[in-house]
């Protein structure tokens, strides 16, 4: 058995407690352990519930003890966005307009994370609302990069991407709206996947753009990501933007990897990129290849198309969740988050129906260059984290994420870790499916990593 259990991957951990080599409660200490030792530092937890948490962790060394078992996700520990609500607990979505908000009924995904036997270890930083940031005039600090402190995380989904990074736990949900779920797991160095729109219940959780929000998993490993997708994917009808749809073992078809796939190099979208991440973008192409995988070039439309379209979307339909709010109390937002969100009031009806009129023929290309390949590529960041005070907080950013194209697509797209700048900082590599295809876009994530 490992020295310290809080090291384990999940899926590593979840054969420790299927096998009785380790049981939740030795877990969830050494996890506690490390929350103590790190978060001082990096600011990934606004919560943490260690009551539910010992709750939950000798419910399940119970039920493992007498034969019980859940699935891989049975007495592991895990961490929500404070986005996501959770029953009899605070979710104050990183804002002290919600500073007292308890919601009395758990999110879908909750729901779902507390039936397979996990273990809720607290609520994560994000950015207000899942938009702006980092802003440091908040109720709670942004969170920090475990790479280098003085660094961004990657937003919103922030405190995930830090938590996970650092060992603190071995899952963490995000959204992503632009990317903040990708853009954390890029900037920290772990996994993350944003699932097909439809493919996980938002129902429960804050939205900032309905006909955009995803939601997903933060691990370490690709085959964790598998792992607890497996959990949270399925049709909930009390979302209407659920698909009723069959879920694949994603787990078991891990192992199809790359050979003889074809994929799809989106060039232009790393344009801009630093000589690193072009680096390590080209070896990590090379190792897909060298893996039996052949890489050919492919355009797509240009990735302005895609950011326009993004802001008029997003723009429109963040400042129809808040209209209310930024009218009657502006003061009580950070300042980043306001102005972010009141860009939103100048996008007109005209603005919003051309939008969503480019999302479907942008959506259409996509889906043309997928008939050819198998899986898209690109850069899923063009640096490495940039220290917190150089990130672009204007209310209108000098250029969207390279994330944006695939929420506006809806298309499954995970990053992944593919080496380390000069300064020591993570690289990433984005990987793009047919939708609801996530099975081959995992299948080559693990296949390389």
């Amino acid at each position: 058995m490992n020295a310290d259990p809080a090291s384990l991957t999940l899926a590593g951990a979840a054969r420790a407690l299927k096998a009785g080599r380790l049981s939740p409660v030795e877990l969830l200490e050494a996890t506690l352990e490390r929350i103590r030792r790190w978060d001082p530092a990096l600011n990934a937890f606004v919560l943490l519930t260690e009551a539910r948490a010992r709750a939950d962790a000798e419910r399940a060394h119970r039920e493992i003890a007498s034969g019980i078992w859940r699935g891989p996700l049975h007495g592991v520990p895990y961490g929500l966005k404070d986005i996501i609500d959770t029953a009899g607990i605070r979710t104050t979505c990183h804002s002290r307009l919600l500073m007292d908000n308890v919601p009395t009924r758990d999110a879908h995904v909750a729901a779902l994370l507390q039936a397979a036997g996990g273990v809720l270890l607290g609520k994560l930083a994000t950015h207000e609302f899942a938009t702006g940031g980092p802003a440091f005039d908040l109720p709670f600090p942004p969170a920090r990069n475990p790479w280098n402190p003085a660094c961004f995380t990657g937003g919103s989904s922030s405190g995930s991407g830090a938590a996970v990074a650092s060992g603190m736990l071995p899952l963490a949900l995000g959204t992503d709206t632009g990317g903040s779920i990708r853009l954390p797991a890029a900037y920290c160095g772990v996994a993350g996947i944003k699932p097909t729109y439809g493919r996980v219940s938002r129902r429960g959780v804050a939205p900032l753009s309905f006909s955009l929000d995803h939601i997903g998993p933060l691990c370490w490993t690709v085959e964790d990501c598998a792992l607890s997708l497996g959990v949270l994917a399925g049709f909930d009808a009390t979302d209407p933007g659920s698909a009723d749809l069959p879920v694949p073992d994603y787990a078991a078809a891990l192992d199809a990897g790359v050979s003889g796939k074809t994929i799809g190099y989106v060039r232009a979208f790393s344009e801009g990129a630093s000589d690193d991440m072009a680096a390590g973008i080209e070896a990590a192409l090379a190792e897909l290849s060298r893996l039996g995988a052949r890489v050919v070039e492919v355009e797509l439309p240009g990735m302005s198309l895609f950011q326009a379209a993004y802001r008029a979307i997003c723009g429109a339909e963040g400042f129809a969740v808040h209209a209310h709010d930024l009218r009657a109390r502006p003061h009580l937002y950070a300042r980043v988050t306001r102005e972010r969100l009141m860009v939103g009031a100048f996008v007109t009806g005209e603005d919003y129906v051309q939008g969503q009129r480019l999302r479907r023929e942008l959506t259409a290309a996509v889906d043309r260059a997928l008939r050819d390949v198998d899986l898209l590529a690109s850069a899923a960041i063009l640096t490495p984290a940039p220290r917190l005070e150089d990130v672009d907080t204007s209310p209108l950013r000098r250029a969207a994420p390279i994330t944006v194209p695939f929420n506006i697509t809806g298309h499954p797209a995970l990053s992944l870790c593919c080496g380390y700048a000069k300064g020591g900082l993570p690289l990433a590599l984005q990987l793009v499916g047919r939708p609801f295809d996530e099975v081959r876009v995992l299948g080559a994530g693990y296949a390389y990593e």
